[in-house]
């Protein structure tokens, strides 16, 4: 198979075949969203003579991460908006069919992160028979700050799933040059990138770009314009210019993205703060009621995506994570479990609920179970029945993967199911997610979560029953490992654990 692809913006060229796949990296989707373009809808990419060489990543979109493995940002990259290609050497299966298509939106609290994470390498899946593609999009404040309309050409919000929809037209009209099938594609995401999966379903621009979705630890709700419009005002005070469209165009890519470190680090530093001081990220989905018209949980209950399969995950120790690397505050007294439950409107029975149910764990522990259901599992489970009970052929799994004794060295926190599913458990990168080097037993889970993956994404069918509108099969994902040690979380009695969320309602989050 040749390396040189056609696309309606001209040719490209990527490396390979290695191990049967070819990749074709950092293929520009959309014009540089900077200099007149900046805060606008994406613009689609002009036309370019000759071949493009597609064999590095392209630049990542402005923030202040450094990511294990990954390009970071440097001040004066612009031409950010790219995607990645995995395809097989083979062009299409053996009947002579196009492949399924499978895109990825990767996570990062609407602020990090990039579709060139080793993590997200698509080789694997792309051996097991799916085109793979994974993107970049507008990041922070240039893909989701609030700027205010001044007369001119409008700033839209959610200007980072606005690229996303143009990604996945650039797939409607370009994947089958790669052997991927345009009326087969699945999109799929992990933390922020799994909300965008399900904003993504709901929302007019994006339908019939895709039949499938797949959601690994959805994280909301999202953001009312209301608070959306404070933060602005917070970010523009810091950078010190006005909060205004033309105040903050004059503002540099890295001057917001200081500012808005800087605004996040004021959140952590005050216990005063409210629910910002335990969760210091300020972007997000604004529900605007135009491009996004309400909550995508709210909107998949009144049925707008009932015509897309839809596949959840979440693990069933998600925030340990984020405890680990230090973006949680710490709670280590009852008093400072009480406020944070008060600051996030718990009613006192989730709180002492998850003490019954873990009544030896220390309080930390109490804290982090109660925050990562708040945050990932109980939304993520709400997005499955919701859907499921609006008509919408649904599935649900948890991963509780853990490894090591007493003191796990790796609990099933956020993100280390996704080196599982992609199949990229050698990647020197994910060792820390994942405890170590991989296991014979950690390989034989990365098969089957990889083969639920291509097998949903090819047909619907993840190899166990959908959820009926009262509930249903669950599949956990685990290894046959029988010294891990009990996790200190409470998945294991998931159905006690959901009641206890009955009296507690998601909505749009406002100042």
């Amino acid at each position: 198979m040749t390396s040189v692809f056609d696309t309606t913006c001209g040719q490209v060229r990527g490396s390979g075949p290695d191990r049967g796949v070819v990749a074709v990296l950092g293929i520009p989707y959309a014009e540089p969203p900077f200099g007149a373009d900046r805060f606008l809808a994406p613009r689609p990419r002009r036309p370019w003579a000759g071949i493009r060489d597609c064999v590095d990543f392209g630049p990542v979109p402005p923030q202040s991460a450094q990511l294990p493995g990954a390009p970071s940002w440097s001040p004066g990259d612009e031409d950010v908006l790219s995607l990645n290609v995995w395809t097989p050497a083979a062009g299409s299966a053996a009947t002579g069919l196009p492949r399924p298509v499978f895109v990825w939106i990767h996570g990062g609290a609407y602020t990090f992160g990039s579709g060139a994470q080793p993590d997200f390498g698509g080789a694997a899946l792309a051996r097991a028979g799916l085109v793979v593609v994974t993107l970049n999009y507008r990041l922070g404040f240039e893909g989701f700050g609030h700027v205010p309309a001044d007369g001119d050409a409008p700033c839209p919000p959610n200007r980072g799933l606005l690229d996303q929809i143009a990604a996945l037209k650039w797939v409607r009209r370009n994947i089958a040059a790669f052997g991927g099938d345009p009326g087969n594609v699945t999109v799929a995401g992990q933390s922020s990138g799994a909300t965008s999966v399900a904003c993504l379903m709901v929302m007019d621009g994006a339908r019939g770009l895709f039949r499938r979705a797949m959601a690994h630890s959805a994280v909301g709700p999202c953001y009312s314009p209301e608070l959306a419009g404070h933060l602005m005002e917070k970010v523009a005070a810091e950078a010190a210019v006005p909060a205004t469209r033309a105040g903050l165009t004059t503002a540099s890519p890295q001057k917001l993205v200081k500012a808005s470190d800087a605004v996040t680090d004021g959140y952590r530093r005050n216990p005063h703060s409210g629910r910002h001081h335990w969760d210091p990220v300020i972007y997000g989905p604004v529900a605007d009621g135009v491009h996004l018209r309400a909550d995508p949980l709210a909107a998949l209950a009144d049925g707008a995506a009932s015509g897309i399969d839809l596949l959840v995950c979440h693990t069933t120790q998600e925030y340990w994570l984020l405890d680990a690397v230090g973006s949680s505050a710490k709670v280590t007294t009852e008093e400072q479990l009480n406020r944070f439950a008060g600051d996030f409107g718990l009613p006192e029975s989730l709180t002492r609920g998850y003490r019954g149910l873990m009544p030896e764990a220390p309080v930390g522990d109490v804290h982090l179970a109660l925050y990562g259901d708040l945050m990932f599992g109980e939304y993520s489970s709400r997005l499955a029945d919701a859907h499921a009970r609006a008509g919408g052929r649904t599935f649900l799994s948890r991963f509780a993967r853990q490894r090591g004794g007493s003191q796990p060295v790796a609990y099933a926190w956020h993100c280390a199911d996704v080196p599982f599913a992609f199949g990229n458990l050698d990647e020197e990168s994910v060792r820390f997610l994942i405890g170590g080097a991989p296991t014979a037993a950690d390989h034989h889970l990365s098969d089957r979560m990889a083969a639920a993956w291509a097998g949903f994404a090819a047909t619907g069918e993840p190899g166990w029953e959908p959820l009926g509108t009262s509930g249903g099969p669950v599949r956990t994902w685990e290894t046959t490992d029988t010294t891990r040690a009990p996790a200190p979380g409470h998945w294991s009695d998931s159905g006690t654990v959901r009641a206890l969320w009955r009296s507690f309602g998601y909505r749009p989050l406002r100042p």
